[in-house]
């Protein structure tokens, strides 16, 4: 039998990062002259940095916008961003079945790290900067056995690398979005996951 690895997504997965990142647009904006609405960028968190500075600095200047974003991020996202809902309790559910816990993120992982470390959420493994296909890649070095994720796009990650997805409505996507997408359960949070555990051992392990 496989050891029991769970993958989680970071951002409106395991943690209400929005907060902190729109302010740390608004800090960009600031700096830059360049308007970027805040309110509407967190409302569609998932895909990668690059994706959403694009729509609001020229070609030219997204790679360095990007750069300064995460320049700026220490000082604006870290101390807003909180726990969601139920997942410090799912972390404890998979360390209580002796399982290890991986975060797979489109966020850089040292930026994921310091989400991770303020909030005192132990993880084992942190792979950053992927996103959809990309994080399959992750899930099968880790051995992840089940993926969790609020995006479409975890689920397709999830189903990619041959494991089943769990999705959970704290982010923008709907629940028929997540079961369209391939999620094999669909948690209104986080807080139903430690009773589906058991469930998912059996299914994937």
């Amino acid at each position: 039998m496989s050891p029991l690895v769970v993958g989680f997504d970071l951002d409106m997965t395991l943690v209400d990062s929005r907060p902190g990142i729109a302010a740390c647009y608004r800090a960009l904006t600031a700096e830059t002259g360049v308007y970027v609405d805040a309110d509407a960028a967190v409302s569609r968190l998932g895909p990668p940095l690059r994706t959403e500075i694009s729509r609001w600095f020229p070609p030219e200047q997204v790679e360095s916008a990007v750069a300064r974003y995460r320049e700026l991020y220490p000082a604006y996202a870290i101390t807003p961003t909180v726990p969601l809902p139920g997942a410090v309790e799912a972390l404890a559910a998979v360390r209580g079945q002796g399982g290890r816990v991986v975060v797979v993120t489109s966020k850089l992982g040292r930026l994921a790290r310091l989400h991770l470390d303020h909030l005192g959420m132990t993880v084992d493994e942190v792979a950053g900067d992927l996103f959809a296909e990309e994080k399959a890649t992750a899930i099968s070095r880790y051995g992840v056995g089940v993926y969790v994720g609020d995006h479409v796009a975890d689920m397709v990650a999830a189903r990619t690398a041959g494991v089943p997805g769990v999705g959970v409505t704290t982010g923008p996507c709907r629940a028929d979005e997540l079961v369209d997408a391939g999620a094999r359960l669909v948690l209104d949070d986080l807080t139903g996951f430690p009773a589906a555990l058991a469930g998912l051992i059996r299914l994937a392990w």
